[in-house]
């Protein structure tokens, strides 16, 4: 009981001072810019990169089998790491090359029929909802999005009012690409649990970011990427099934990892998440996603939570001060990703600004999320994303030099 309500002590705190600097001092990006483009693809720590080139050494000194045959333990450990980050079981996880296919597998695993109805948010990726319209021409399914409440999240008592037994599928963003919004996901878990509906949930901007815990989320799948605020490689993502379900969907594509040939005219499905991989992979990525999860909860998911909102907070208080500047965040409980434009001049001109600053930020264009952008009639934004490395010291510096461009 004594180390129960230490940890929970721990978890209370915030990162210190000296904590941000061993962390800035595992960072050698930091050394060279200002890196607030993490929602795009953070800085990896030294360890991560140093774990990848040492495994691409060691393929290049006895092979490639052989290598993974050699770090076996490791790279299974990796299952086990991502099933301690979501509150899973290792069986439910599968690893991809990127969130987008995680979800694909997911998605395209499902089975729709005319008439029947995929619910999605207002904020929907716009990767996310072009596949839904995909398999809406394919099969005659329609795609309908939940209403939001008065602050544009998506609202819990809308989607309760929608559910009927023709709703196959509530697929949503948690935290979309723009606007900081944090939608209700675990609200939305408890309706589709109660109801039985499955529930297929886009984490990407959450993992690293945020706790995550499926049991609380009550989703049947969840995907999401390494190299946003996990801080692992590019090219790695997984995939997250709920073991109840997996029995009762089989993955649009196999291969002899996921589904053995077991017969002349048979094959067997994996009884894990598994069954969503195929035989060959990027393993020095795959050993890096590892280590950046590892490396994530070592330093504790709730301290990150917190370190990033303040210093999101903080930016919108400094940006919001500036005259011709509007910032587009929706919510009242907001996550670490700040978008704004400035009043006459375009937001691709206000990075090229802050690159010659070495400052990293990206641009957001009404593509990405179109429901939302045609909604709000937004134009390219400018997207900020701090993280825990990151300091009060640089969002200002960040604010002082949009402060500039404005004039």
């Amino acid at each position: 009981m004594q180390d129960i309500r230490e940890q929970t002590a721990s978890s209370m705190e915030d990162l210190s001072d000296s904590e941000v600097d061993r962390l800035r001092a595992d960072t050698p990006g930091v050394a060279h810019r200002i890196h607030l483009n993490n929602a795009g693809a953070a800085l990896m720590p030294r360890h991560v990169v140093e774990g990848m080139i040492t495994y691409l050494q060691r393929e290049a000194e006895i092979g490639g089998y052989e290598a993974s045959a050699e770090n076996t333990a490791r790279l299974e450990g990796v299952y086990d790491s991502i099933a301690r980050l979501v509150g899973s079981k290792r069986e439910e996880i599968a690893l991809a090359e990127n969130a987008t296919l995680a979800w694909q597998r997911a998605f395209y695993s499902l089975r729709f029929g005319p008439g029947d109805r995929i619910l999605t948010t207002s904020a929907e990726f716009a990767a996310n909802y072009v596949a839904f319209l995909q398999v809406a021409r394919r099969t005659g399914a329609r795609v309908e999005v939940i209403p939001d409440d008065a602050n544009q999240v998506l609202d819990p008592q809308a989607l309760e009012r929608m559910i009927d037994d023709r709703v196959r599928l509530i697929a949503i963003t948690w935290i979309p690409t723009n606007g900081g919004l944090v939608n209700p996901a675990e609200a939305v878990g408890r309706i589709a649990r109660a109801r039985g509906v499955p529930y297929l949930l886009d984490a990407c901007q959450a993992a690293g970011q945020m706790p995550i815990d499926v049991g609380a989320l009550g989703c049947d799948m969840l995907t999401a990427t390494g190299r946003k605020f996990l801080r692992g490689p590019r090219g790695t993502g997984f995939l997250y099934v709920r073991d109840d379900i997996l029995k009762d969907i089989e993955p649009a594509m196999i291969d002899l990892f996921g589904a053995p040939w077991v017969g002349p005219q048979r094959y067997e499905l994996r009884s894990d998440a598994r069954r969503f991989e195929t035989w060959d992979a990027n393993y020095a990525a795959r050993l890096g996603l590892g280590i950046a999860v590892d490396y994530a909860l070592s330093i504790d998911i709730n301290k990150i939570e917190r370190r990033c909102r303040l210093l999101a907070n903080e930016l919108r208080a400094a940006l919001g001060a500036i005259p011709g500047l509007s910032i587009h965040d929706l919510g009242e409980d907001r996550a670490s990703i700040v978008s704004f434009t400035l009043h006459d001049v375009e937001a691709r001109e206000v990075m090229r600004h802050l690159e010659s600053e070495t400052i990293n930020i990206s641009v957001s264009p009404p593509t990405s999320t179109p429901l939302d952008a045609t909604r709000r009639r937004l134009p390219h934004v400018v997207r900020a994303s701090p993280h825990y490395y990151n300091t009060i010291e640089e969002v200002n510096t960040l604010a002082s030099a949009v402060r500039r461009i404005s004039r």
